[in-house]
Protein backbone atom coordinates (compact mmCIF):
# COMPACT_ATOMS: atom_id res chain seq x y z
CA UNK A 1 0.00 0.00 0.00
CA UNK A 2 2.97 2.25 0.78
CA UNK A 3 5.38 1.30 -2.25
CA UNK A 4 3.27 4.06 -3.57
CA UNK A 5 5.06 6.88 -1.49
CA UNK A 6 8.24 7.99 -1.52
CA UNK A 7 11.11 7.93 1.06
CA UNK A 8 10.46 11.67 2.48
CA UNK A 9 6.41 11.46 2.72
CA UNK A 10 7.09 8.01 4.32
CA UNK A 11 9.35 9.50 6.52
CA UNK A 12 7.06 12.62 7.22
CA UNK A 13 4.17 10.05 7.44
CA UNK A 14 6.14 7.72 9.93
CA UNK A 15 7.68 10.73 11.99
CA UNK A 16 5.75 13.69 11.75
CA UNK A 17 7.12 16.85 12.74
CA UNK A 18 5.07 19.24 15.08
CA UNK A 19 2.22 17.30 16.18
CA UNK A 20 -0.46 18.77 18.25
CA UNK A 21 -2.45 21.32 18.76
CA UNK A 22 -0.50 25.24 20.46
CA UNK A 23 -2.61 26.23 23.55
CA UNK A 24 -4.00 29.65 23.00
CA UNK A 25 -2.80 29.92 19.38
CA UNK A 26 -2.93 33.15 17.96
CA UNK A 27 -4.61 31.63 14.69
CA UNK A 28 -6.47 28.01 13.83
CA UNK A 29 -7.43 26.77 10.62
CA UNK A 30 -8.97 23.76 9.28
CA UNK A 31 -9.68 22.20 5.93
CA UNK A 32 -11.44 18.97 4.99
CA UNK A 33 -11.53 17.26 1.89
CA UNK A 34 -15.14 15.53 2.04
CA UNK A 35 -14.20 12.80 -0.74
CA UNK A 36 -11.51 11.25 1.17
CA UNK A 37 -12.16 12.34 4.47
CA UNK A 38 -8.90 13.88 5.32
CA UNK A 39 -9.31 16.95 7.87
CA UNK A 40 -5.95 19.21 8.34
CA UNK A 41 -6.03 21.49 11.60
CA UNK A 42 -3.48 24.04 11.52
CA UNK A 43 -2.52 26.17 14.70
CA UNK A 44 -0.22 28.67 14.69
CA UNK A 45 1.88 30.93 17.28
CA UNK A 46 2.79 34.39 16.24
CA UNK A 47 5.98 36.61 17.31
CA UNK A 48 7.13 39.74 15.70
CA UNK A 49 4.83 39.55 12.39
CA UNK A 50 6.99 35.71 12.11
CA UNK A 51 5.01 32.29 12.44
CA UNK A 52 7.30 31.12 16.07
CA UNK A 53 5.18 27.63 16.15
CA UNK A 54 2.98 25.71 14.11
CA UNK A 55 1.53 22.23 15.16
CA UNK A 56 -0.93 20.32 13.22
CA UNK A 57 -3.74 17.39 13.45
CA UNK A 58 -4.30 15.57 10.81
CA UNK A 59 -7.32 12.92 10.17
CA UNK A 60 -6.36 11.29 6.71
CA UNK A 61 -4.13 9.21 4.61
CA UNK A 62 0.07 8.86 4.65
CA UNK A 63 -0.25 11.49 2.00
CA UNK A 64 -2.32 14.28 4.38
CA UNK A 65 0.03 13.52 7.34
CA UNK A 66 3.43 14.19 5.26
CA UNK A 67 1.80 16.94 3.91
CA UNK A 68 1.34 18.25 7.33
CA UNK A 69 4.29 17.38 8.52
CA UNK A 70 6.32 19.21 5.87
CA UNK A 71 3.60 22.62 6.09
CA UNK A 72 4.52 23.34 9.52
CA UNK A 73 8.60 22.86 8.98
CA UNK A 74 8.50 25.01 5.74
CA UNK A 75 6.03 27.54 7.99
CA UNK A 76 8.43 27.93 10.85
CA UNK A 77 10.37 31.36 11.11
CA UNK A 78 8.95 32.39 8.13
CA UNK A 79 6.79 35.94 8.34
CA UNK A 80 2.98 35.98 7.55
CA UNK A 81 3.41 36.91 3.95
CA UNK A 82 6.27 34.62 3.53
CA UNK A 83 3.99 31.74 5.11
CA UNK A 84 1.03 32.69 2.54
CA UNK A 85 3.29 32.17 -0.45
CA UNK A 86 3.61 28.75 0.46
CA UNK A 87 1.47 26.35 -2.28
CA UNK A 88 0.28 22.93 -2.01
CA UNK A 89 2.33 22.60 -4.88
CA UNK A 90 5.48 24.03 -3.02
CA UNK A 91 5.14 21.22 -0.08
CA UNK A 92 4.64 18.49 -2.91
CA UNK A 93 7.34 19.66 -4.44
CA UNK A 94 9.50 19.24 -0.52
CA UNK A 95 7.97 15.96 -0.62
CA UNK A 96 9.82 14.96 -3.70
CA UNK A 97 6.11 14.93 -5.48
CA UNK A 98 3.34 12.99 -4.16
CA UNK A 99 1.39 10.24 -5.97
CA UNK A 100 -0.91 11.79 -8.76
CA UNK A 101 -4.03 10.57 -7.15
CA UNK A 102 -3.26 12.39 -3.88
CA UNK A 103 -2.34 15.37 -4.85
CA UNK A 104 -5.45 17.02 -4.95
CA UNK A 105 -7.32 15.46 -2.52
CA UNK A 106 -5.08 14.90 0.23
CA UNK A 107 -2.65 17.97 -0.07
CA UNK A 108 -4.75 20.52 1.37
CA UNK A 109 -2.34 21.68 4.17
CA UNK A 110 -1.17 24.66 2.87
CA UNK A 111 -4.81 25.84 2.67
CA UNK A 112 -5.08 24.95 6.59
CA UNK A 113 -2.06 27.26 7.26
CA UNK A 114 -3.27 30.22 5.33
CA UNK A 115 -6.77 29.49 7.07
CA UNK A 116 -4.85 29.74 10.54
CA UNK A 117 -3.31 33.18 9.32
CA UNK A 118 -6.12 34.34 8.17
CA UNK A 119 -7.82 34.00 11.33
CA UNK A 120 -4.39 35.51 13.16
CA UNK A 121 -5.10 38.35 10.74
CA UNK A 122 -9.00 39.30 11.63
CA UNK A 123 -8.69 38.55 15.02
CA UNK A 124 -5.73 41.54 14.83
CA UNK A 125 -8.23 43.78 12.81
CA UNK A 126 -11.34 43.34 15.39
CA UNK A 127 -8.94 43.83 18.20
CA UNK A 128 -7.67 47.55 16.35
CA UNK A 129 -11.67 48.09 16.33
Amino acid sequence: MYNMYNDKVLDHFSNPRNVGEIEAADGIGSVGNPVDGDRITIYIKIKDNTLADVKFKTFGCAAAIAASSMVTVMAIGKTLNEALQITNEDVAEALDGLPPNKLRCSNIAADALHRAITDYLNDEEENKL
